[in-house]
């Protein structure tokens, strides 16, 4: 692998040209005044003081743009992340607020590492064990939780922390009557503006406009402050991130780790789906799975270093990055300095920014990825995946964020193994004046011959479905009730064979040539043919009983051919016929 390859901005820093300046700096600075008032939205989903939303959107910006392979992906603080960062640290009961933060930069720092050594060692297939389903289901009964847990900000009443929607609206609904309607009605009117800024025109910083909104109202009018005040944001320090060693607590790492594996997981989907998604694009650069998960990686453990709690790539802001005419990741760089700028001249104008405003950012933001076309296209085209979504949503929000993700993941590998130990399978029979076959169950017409069996089986064989591939074959062999006398065996679909099917297809062909039907082989691949001749199976079959196609094979037994090939001549034959 070459340096280009793992430090990206090497390749395209140098071929940069002017005329991507003016989509990079305008980019730049719009997903910078988003990041402003979401990064502070975010840190609040997190649990954690709104400075450090803005902290998150530094470090990670920068080293992204380095080492990142997508030059549109905005990386920073995202509502899911935040939302498991909650969940995990909300398990360590009793503790400080410091200790509450130090735990969630530690958290980074493992996502990070983990991100890394899974890139390093390229296991990014890792996250195709999460099927889209699940995944969907997960993320909206994830953007339900984050929008419930926001009501306590926009109805101005103490809500006790809960990641079960029913308890919080349970909760929301006794308390009706001390509802802060200042707080409401506030809350209200960013949404209000958020939304319509959308309809105008999506590249409109409606978040930007929301908080602006809410500070001029409780500037003007003094809601801060009385017995019924709208609670805001207040003090912001005006600093930098400053540079700290991780506090390593191996207790707390145990504890954990499953979560960091989760955000690891999570998070690196959310942003290489966004990534490729933007990528079609533009034809100029490739989204590398690896080098993006490295990238990550070194921005999580980068960021932890200064104060930043776990980031990822993030739909609305890439979207926006995209459409604001971003060329390269400078843009992410030059979103990093606006935070930089804001932070450092900026900070005390949020002082009156209520509280109720950075909810309803949070909730325009997440009720958009409750993904109910997803549900409807899979009720119609695959009610396995629709059940799957389903139960995945309903056992996150009923069971909670971490249970259901470890839901969703077993009904991922279930599902996995489902398929795999019992894939399609079919009888194949003759297209009438065609040389060509297909499955009895799916075509009317075909050209069925009682004395034969053409079995046909879609995947690899191996020691987790040979009982099914033998399974199988018996019961089609029921239907020709006695009458079987050649069983072809279509090779066609199987990549790949291991010892315990070799073992399951000797059992088979004894028991065929047992009671003299005839078994052939055809269609068979390189990879399996080499199994098949270093294990001896070959010359058990015969040689001259493997053929290219299901119509030669039957042209032989019909004619009942004598030939027959000598050992010598096995390997010249076999590549003659499955080349």
């Amino acid at each position: 692998m070459t340096y280009k390859a793992l430090i990206p901005i090497s390749e395209w820093l140098p071929a940069y040209k002017k005329s991507w300046f003016k989509g990079d700096l305008s980019a730049g600075l719009t997903v910078g005044v988003m990041l402003i008032p979401q990064g502070m939205a975010y840190a609040s989903i997190a649990g954690l003081p709104a400075v450090y939303g803005l902290y998150a959107s530094i470090v990670p910006l920068i080293i992204y743009a380095v080492f990142g392979t997508s030059r549109q992906l905005a990386v920073g603080p995202v509502a899911m992340v935040s939302l498991l960062t909650a969940t995990a640290i909300g398990t360590f009961e009793g503790i400080s607020a410091d200790t509450y933060i130090a735990y969630a930069i530690l958290l980074a720092f493992m996502v990070g590492v983990i991100q890394f050594a899974l890139g390093l060692f390229r296991l990014g297939f890792l996250v195709n064990f999460l099927s889209h389903p699940v995944v969907s289901g997960f993320t909206s009964a994830a953007a339900l939780i984050i929008g419930f847990s926001q009501l306590k900000h926009l109805l101005g009443i103490e809500i006790p922390r809960s990641h079960h929607v029913h308890e919080i609206l349970i909760y929301a609904v006794k308390n009706i009557p001390q509802i802060n309607w200042g707080a409401f009605l506030i809350g209200l009117m960013g949404i209000a503006i958020i939304i319509g800024s959308k309809r105008l025109n999506k590249s409109l910083p409606g978040q930007l406009f929301a908080v602006i909104a809410g500070i001029l109202v409780i500037s003007l009018f003094g809601l801060g402050k009385g017995t019924n005040a709208v609670p805001i944001v207040k003090d912001i320090p005006s600093s930098l991130p400053s540079f700290n060693l991780v506090g390593f607590d191996l207790d707390v790492m145990q504890l954990l780790l499953p979560m960091a594996l989760t955000i690891a997981l999570i998070s690196f989907m959310e942003s290489i789906a966004v990534a490729k998604a933007v990528q079609v694009k533009h034809r100029n650069y490739k989204v590398e799975p690896n080098q993006e998960l490295m990238a990550l990686g070194l921005s999580n453990i980068g960021g932890s270093f200064f104060q930043s709690y776990p980031t990822t790539g993030g739909f609305s802001r890439t979207a926006v990055n995209d459409q604001a005419g971003a060329r390269t990741a400078l843009s992410g760089i030059i979103s990093a300095v606006l935070i930089v700028l804001t932070l450092l001249f900026l900070t005390p104008l949020f002082y009156n920014l209520p509280k109720t405003i950075l909810a309803s950012v949070i909730m325009v933001a997440v009720f958009g990825l409750i993904d109910f076309k997803e549900a409807r296209h899979l009720y119609k085209s695959h009610r396995t995946d629709f059940w799957m979504l389903i139960v995945t949503f309903v056992a996150t929000l009923g069971l909670g964020i971490e249970m259901g993700i470890g839901v969703g993941v077993v009904l991922s590998l279930a599902m996995v193994l489902f398929k795999t130990t019992r894939p399609h399978s079919a009888r194949l029979a003759r297209v009438p004046n065609t040389h060509f076959y297909r499955n009895i169950e799916r075509f009317d017409d075909l050209e069925i011959i009682d004395e034969i069996l053409i079995y046909r089986f879609d995947a690899q064989l191996f020691f987790a479905n040979t009982s099914f591939f033998k399974e199988r074959l018996y019961e089609y062999e029921k239907a020709k009730r006695g009458d079987l006398k050649l069983l072809i065996i279509d090779g066609e679909s199987i990549n790949n064979i291991d010892s315990s099917a070799i073992h399951t297809l000797d059992e088979i062909v004894d028991d065929f040539h047992s009671r003299k039907v005839k078994v052939f082989f055809t269609g068979i691949k390189g990879p399996v043919r080499d199994v098949m001749m270093r294990s001896g199976f070959t010359e058990k079959v015969r040689p001259d009983h493997f053929f290219m196609s299901i119509q030669e094979a039957i042209d032989f037994y019909k004619k009942q051919s004598n030939v027959r090939i000598t050992n010598g001549q096995l390997d010249e034959y076999i590549n003659q016929v499955n080349p």
